[in-house]
């Protein structure tokens, strides 16, 4: 039985991906690093641990990987976090779950590990994995949700296809398309 929803924030109920990759660009150019918006744009929601690496070479716990993290929040928080918005339906989807008595429950990777933070998540909402969907937007968001035991509902929102989103059960362009195929979906049929 359907318990609750598992909400990741960032690209899946919040128009943000975009702006968290700029932030990045942003930083690397402050720090005399040249690397395009087109190469941090698909890492976005792996996490520093991992981008770091992936992108310029270096660990996110060294002194130097330490002080790009810190000033890409400062960068997002005061250019960018100003400016976002919510994705279209974002706030009748976590109603709609809501009314159908379903716990919604956030979850996000901003400052943990992909699993970790759905893990604590899904620890906090004292819910057992399997009466639970998470909603996310990346590849990153349905692996962990998978190594969770969590069943997962895709966006498209996030800039991924469907390929990108292969584990999900249920794809959609965002919260309002799966506000429109709502009493159909995974979550309407297990809602009643």
């Amino acid at each position: 039985m359907l318990k609750g929803i598992i909400f990741d924030i960032d690209g899946t109920l919040v128009d943000s991906n975009d702006a968290h990759a700029q932030s990045w660009v942003d930083t690397f150019a402050e720090a005399g690093y040249d690397v395009p918006f087109d190469a941090v744009r698909p890492l976005i929601g792996m996490g520093a641990d991992k981008l770091l690496p992936k992108t310029i070479g270096i660990g996110h716990d060294s002194a130097e990987g330490k002080k790009l993290i810190k000033r890409r929040s400062e960068i997002f928080r005061e250019r960018y976090l100003p400016r976002l918005r919510p994705l279209k339906g974002s706030r009748e989807l976590v109603l709609r779950v809501r009314s159908d008595g379903l716990k919604a429950i956030v979850a996000t990777s901003a400052k943990d590990k992909e699993l970790k933070g759905l893990l604590k998540a899904i620890e906090e909402s004292d819910i057992e994995p399997e009466h639970l969907i998470m909603i996310g937007d990346t590849p990153y968001d349905i692996e962990a949700a998978t190594k969770a035991r969590v069943r997962t509902i895709g966006f498209r929102s996030g800039g991924w296809t469907d390929e990108g989103l292969k584990g999900a059960l249920e794809i959609y362009d965002g919260p309002a398309d799966l506000l429109a195929h709502y009493d159909s979906s995974l979550i309407g049929r297990e809602a009643k």
